[in-house]
């Protein structure tokens, strides 16, 4: 399937980008096939200046030494792209794409895969020959720092890969949104139960306790209401004081 840097270099060079809790899922370099243009200019200078200088430019040093620094500008050109190549690298993690590039001046494009919502690849003729097809990724904001992967190695196995990282968080995110809603389904239908069970077996329901606190605390109010007073004390008082005088009288 992919293939997943190897050496400890390759795996310094792609994880001193990753986050502490960030798992590297697949690490590919670009198809080589990116490098079939210069390697073809390449192929046809050494060619053409071959041939010139064998015929038409036979004995003119001047045209033959022009002819072949073109020649090595082409196969510089080359080598050049060569060390990219080999220093570039799409990788798949847990959380995010990347894609690093560069050799003197390094960058590193991501996306997270939270915010990816729709990916798809397209494999031209040549693309289809030689195994490499081109990533398209769309995400809900309007500026992309990573939209188009082109020359990607396998790209239906890749392509699954990533899918499966996104449908995977989706489905979590759902998951738990189901088990909560279950959850309350569950406490609802409790609360029910509970109570057809008390008022099949008569106990007291919450409004019939409500009103019978209501009761009590009404009858306690017009006990306060009609408890006679002080200045009730003392009118009586002199009155029965009166009535134990004539008892001693008598």
């Amino acid at each position: 399937m992919s293939r997943v840097a190897t050496t400890k270099n390759e795996q310094a060079a792609v994880d001193k980008y990753l986050l502490p809790r960030e798992v590297r899922v697949a690490t590919v370099r670009r198809h080589p096939a990116v490098l079939l243009g210069s390697s073809a200019q390449a192929v046809g200078g050494l060619l053409a200046a071959a041939v010139l200088s064998a015929t038409v430019l036979r004995g003119q040093t001047v045209l033959e030494t022009i002819v072949w620094v073109g020649w090595g500008l082409l196969m510089a050109r080359l080598i050049w792209n060569v060390v990219n190549w080999a220093v570039d690298y799409f990788v798949i993690t847990s959380d995010r794409i990347l894609l690093t590039s560069g050799v003197f001046t390094r960058s590193v494009n991501m996306m997270p895969l939270s915010k990816v919502t729709d990916m798809s690849f397209h494999r031209s003729f040549a693309g289809r020959l030689l195994g490499y097809g081109e990533f398209v990724v769309e995400s809900a904001g309007q500026d992309q720092a990573l939209r188009t992967i082109d020359h990607i190695p396998y790209p239906e196995q890749l392509y699954l890969v990533v899918c499966g990282r996104i449908f995977k968080d989706a489905a979590a995110q759902e998951q738990a949104f189901e088990g909560q809603a279950e959850g309350a389904d569950e406490e609802a239908a409790q609360a029910k139960a509970q109570a057809e069970y008390e008022a099949e077996a008569g106990y007291p329901t919450e409004e019939f306790e409500a009103s019978a606190n209501g009761q009590a605390d009404y009858q306690a109010g017009s006990e306060e209401a009609y408890e006679p007073g002080e200045e009730y004390a003392m009118i009586e008082a002199p009155e029965s004081a009166d009535s134990s005088d004539e008892e001693d009288e008598l």
